[in-house]
């Protein structure tokens, strides 16, 4: 299968939230199907980016993993504020952004909002009849300024500044063409979400077969 040229892009993780939710454990790090969260995600990303960025508030935790390691710029820790430091230290003009808790990311979707992008697009973001999806979406680096101006009026709401973006919504109807399941989009906050994923995917015992390309951490 033939697919459409993707544009040169990074692919920035987001990981500094409190992770409170798991007892101040890093989520990142906690395991599922015998793997950090972390992993499954870093392998999701393949070869689909010319660099990995995580975004991290404990970079000695992930020392090992081949990754460029950056922290928040600002002092008060967001989403937000997290998007903000990965398109600042990224390389490439375009960025995917997502959580670090979302161990079933899907290549293909990631694959297809690449080809969606355009030269004079800033944002390109899923929409789900459970609303848009911020934290797996592509964001121009011209978002800086219009980001930076929110977080300066003390507004870390991600969608806070679209108004000031060219923002291109995909709809679920396409989505599912990539992912049928919409499985991209579950995100991990408790023990609980574990055991829900887990029975909801019994068949899951591993990362899907299109992961297999990924490269594993050191």
């Amino acid at each position: 299968m033939t697919h459409t040229t993707i544009p040169p892009c990074s692919g920035i993780i987001l990981a500094g939230g409190l992770s409170s939710r798991f007892g101040g454990r890093n989520k990142a790090l906690v395991e599922w199907n015998g793997r950090p969260l972390l992993d499954h995600i870093r392998q999701a990303f393949g070869d689909l980016f010319q660099e990995i960025i995580l975004v991290t508030n404990t970079p000695g935790d992930f020392a090992a993993w081949d990754m460029t390691l950056v922290t928040d710029l600002f002092a008060e820790r967001s989403s937000l504020t997290g998007i903000h430091a990965g398109l600042f230290y990224a390389k490439h003009p375009l960025a995917f952004v997502t959580a670090c808790d979302t161990p079933l990311l899907q290549p293909a979707l990631i694959r297809m909002l690449l080809e969606t992008a355009g030269d004079d697009t800033d944002v390109v973001i899923p929409q789900t009849e459970n609303g848009l999806e911020p934290l797996c979406a592509l964001y121009s680096q011209r978002c800086l300024h219009p980001i930076s101006h929110r977080i300066r009026q003390g507004d870390f709401r991600i969608r806070s500044f679209f108004r000031k973006a060219r923002v291109q919504h995909v709809p679920e109807k396409r989505l599912r063409q990539a992912d049928p399941d919409l499985r991209s989009f579950y995100n991990i906050n408790t023990s609980d979400d574990l055991e829900q994923v887990r029975q909801q995917f019994p068949l899951l015992n591993g990362p899907p077969e299109s992961h297999a390309n990924g490269d594993l951490p050191s």
